[in-house]
């Protein structure tokens, strides 16, 4: 069975791929199983991409497996596609996700056109660190002018979804997992990892 790593350290997020892509059979393995939990990979790309890319062959060289990494964030037009790349850094080092929430809608004000989406990119790469391929998830949506609910992190307060009047914060966890950004990631990453995955084997069959 191939062992594939995800590139996180939070054991919620390797729950919720393992969770989306159980039939695959991988052995899965996050950062801390593999003695990766210490290694940084500076995330210097300009693109949610670019930045997946980056970790995912990192990580990848570092542990010699299939490696599964992602970058997620939120994007307004109003703001030019910001904070985007820059979500989790928007409001500066050691910034709530109170903070972060309360600098978006501040820099809207009132402003007429809300449009957002969060964009989630998951990036595969091969155990030498090749990149295989790259999928994205968005979930559309609009900035509220003011935070509702209490589930969820980050901006989910403030982002409400396209189709509803709640915010991300509002829905149940299912509710949220159905539609976010990851998850339609995840969906998307499924039948690539899986024709990768055959891929691989054939090739190992043929080299027996």
């Amino acid at each position: 069975m191939k062992r594939l790593l995800v590139a996180t350290q939070n054991p919620g997020k390797l729950r919720e791929y393992q969770t989306l892509l159980a039939d695959l059979p991988v052995e899965w393995a996050g950062l801390r199983d593999v003695g990766l939990a210490g290694m940084d990979v500076p995330e210097t790309g300009a693109t949610f991409a670019e930045n997946a890319g980056l970790k995912a062959s990192a990580y990848a060289r570092a542990a010699g497996r299939l490696t599964l990494a992602d970058d997620s964030g939120l994007e307004v037009d109003a703001l030019g596609g910001a904070p985007g790349v820059y979500s989790a850094r928007y409001a500066g080092p050691g910034a709530s996700d109170a903070d972060r929430c309360h600098k978006l809608l501040t820099e809207l004000k009132d402003a007429p056109n809300r449009a957002a989406r969060f964009r989630c990119v998951i990036a595969i790469a091969l155990p030498d660190g090749a990149l295989a391929a790259a999928v994205d998830g968005v979930c559309e949506g609009s900035i509220a002018y003011a935070p509702r609910g209490a589930n969820g992190f980050g901006y989910d307060p403030v982002f409400r979804v396209e189709g509803r009047n709640m915010t991300m914060a509002e829905l149940t966890k299912a509710e949220k997992n159905a539609i976010s950004h990851r998850g339609r990631a995840l969906a998307a990453a499924k039948p690539v990892l899986a024709a990768l995955l055959e891929h691989i084997h054939e090739h190992e069959r043929e080299h027996d």
